[in-house]
């Protein structure tokens, strides 16, 4: 108890450190300015994508969804577009667009886990926005499926890869071939992975999905050195969130063995909106790398490799301090596994779950 204890407080204490590139960030040039751009975005209909959506709309942009299931397109998009009571005492409306007159706002229904799905939206976007691709692509769909590694079938295994990694590769290849074109015009995009910080630091439980996650960490690595070769007007940024209190999260604890829940209760707990806006925050301040609260911060740090650093000599010292820190957390979290064995017994002895 008392190392669970130290460890997190330690934990806390970088989190406060952590905000100091927020504080700097505060003062320098919006690298993330949506006013105006078309904004492409998938997994939208609910949880993360939908608030993200929310929030560019109130920044300016225009906007395209991008989910399977066309009722909750049509829902996500009433609400993206809404207007809204001044005041409880006035019949006067705002929009939650910045600027009604001009933005536009689409959905596409597609399944991104289909190998066509990436180039099918692209395709319909493209034509939608007037023949001018999408500024901007944020890649958000995905599902996690956490359970034993032995315990989980491989076809759910492929599934989440499908979900996860592969409509990201997908879109990237697909949006990549429209904006490093010799032909492309010369303006600045940006395209946006969504991974998890169970890539920086997987737990019990997570080995069915973790993986998909990290090879969407991989990948953006791969592009944000590729891309160079075409100029430098197309950055890659891929965003981390932890928690996030959502449908979603309910699914995952339908299967989530329970170990994984007690390797998880001190992780901080985000509503969407929180996330996004987190999210989009880090994106303003030009950050590569996207984590969303204080534990996924010092997660990052721990695994930032040959990862383009947000702020080199800031994020060099959180790694040595992160490195201290870890060396009691690790600990700390594979006694709670050895704990949970012993009061158990062999995985093989548990309740099965839906």
């Amino acid at each position: 108890m008392a190392l669970d204890l130290n460890a997190w407080t330690i934990g806390s204490l970088v989190g406060l450190l952590l905000l100091l590139p927020s504080i700097m960030g505060f003062f320098g040039k919006n690298k993330f300015n949506v006013s105006g751009k078309t904004v492409l975005l998938t997994g939208a209909s609910e949880g993360m994508g939908k608030s993200v959506a929310q929030q560019l709309a109130k920044k300016g942009a225009s906007i395209i969804i991008v989910a399977r299931n066309v009722g909750k397109l049509e829902e996500a998009l009433a609400d993206i577009r809404a207007s809204f009571p001044l005041s409880p005492y006035s019949p006067q409306l705002i929009a939650s667009a910045a600027n009604p007159s001009t933005q536009r706002f689409h959905y596409i229904s597609a399944d991104l886990s289909e190998p066509e799905g990436a180039q099918h939206v692209t395709n319909e976007a493209t034509a939608w926005n007037n023949n001018q691709s999408p500024d901007i692509v944020w890649c958000i769909a995905g599902s996690a499926l956490p359970d034993l590694f032995i315990s989980t079938p491989l076809s759910k295994m492929r599934q989440q890869m499908d979900i996860n990694y592969w409509s990201c590769a997908d879109m990237a290849h697909a949006i990549l071939n429209k904006w490093l074109t010799p032909f492309a015009e010369d303006k600045e995009r940006h395209l946006v992975f969504t991974s998890s910080v169970v890539a920086f630091y997987p737990v019990a439980g997570y080995a069915p999905y973790a993986p998909s996650k990290a090879a969407i960490k991989s990948l953006s690595d791969s592009l944000a050195q590729e891309v160079l070769l075409y100029g430098d007007k197309v950055k890659i940024h891929t965003v981390f969130p932890g928690t996030i209190l959502s449908r979603g999260l309910e699914q995952e604890d339908k299967t989530k063995p329970g170990v994984t829940f007690i390797l998880e209760e001190a992780d901080p707990k985000q509503t969407p909106d929180q996330v996004a806006s987190q999210s989009i925050a880090g994106l303003e301040r030009g950050e590569y790398l996207v984590t969303v609260s204080w534990l996924g911060g010092l997660m990052r740090a721990c695994a930032w490799g040959g990862s383009v650093r947000n702020n080199w000599v800031v994020d060099t010292f959180y790694t040595w301090l992160a490195s201290i820190v870890w060396m009691f957390v690790g600990r700390d979290m594979d006694g709670k596994v050895v704990a949970y064995r012993k009061k158990h017994g062999h995985p093989s002895t548990y309740p099965k779950k839906a």
